[in-house]
């Protein structure tokens, strides 16, 4: 399969690209330096706006790991969906959004999303919210074959690679010791393995360690 990985030089991006091409998938990486990703792979270097149809027509999934910790660039998360979106709008080609865990209900009927809550850190309220909104720009689109991928709460750079998670939808989820968790290797895993089996079609699914 043909796999475009978005911000492939980042820390969820690099460990998507390295599962991909442990399970030989056919990898590019689309981002701003090529100096900074692996030599070995095919690189566009674009930014993401200057992105074109011919650009990604020959892929079979985009996977869109881009991000950004400027609050004063927050608002490039829904600008940057929506521009993805036309491009493949109408077309059989997959976009996998890695999503915030933020936006994800607390409650059966959907009313209060985790960042709504007095628990969640005000240190992650606008990144979040960016995220979300991100999420309501591509549920407006019937025309692509989105999927939007939300981490829990602790989602964890160091954490080590167990080959083992629980799936969820649109609620946050705990594992058996109370903890909304997953390790980067971990969510790269389950990030794949939806690439390889398809299971959330124009959904919004999120994943936690066991």
């Amino acid at each position: 399969m043909n796999i475009a990985v978005i911000g492939a030089n980042g820390k969820t991006g690099s460990l998507v690209v390295k599962e991909a091409l442990k399970r030989g998938h056919n990898v590019t990486a689309i981002v701003r330096d090529k100096n900074k990703v692996n030599k070995e792979l095919s690189v566009i270097e674009k930014e993401i706006a200057n992105l074109t149809k011919e650009d990604l027509e020959k892929f079979d999934v985009i996977v869109n790991a881009f991000g950004i910790w400027e609050e004063s660039k927050f608002d490039l998360h829904s600008v940057y969906t929506k521009h993805l979106c036309d491009l493949l709008s109408g077309t059989p080609i997959r976009l996998i959004i890695v999503g915030g865990g933020g936006s994800l209900y607390v409650d059966s009927s959907h009313t209060t999303q985790a960042y709504d809550t007095p628990e969640f850190p005000d240190i992650y309220q606008a990144i979040a919210r960016a995220a979300g909104k991100a999420l309501a720009e591509v549920r407006k689109r019937d025309d692509v074959q989105w999927t939007y991928f939300s981490p829990p709460l602790e989602f964890d750079a160091e954490g080590i690679q167990t080959n083992s998670y629980i799936v969820g939808g649109e609620e946050l989820i705990f594992n058996k010791d109370g903890r909304s968790y997953i390790s980067y290797p971990d969510y790269a895993i389950a990030l794949v393995d939806e690439i390889d089996t398809p299971k959330h079609i124009q959904k919004r699914f999120t994943v936690i360690s066991e």
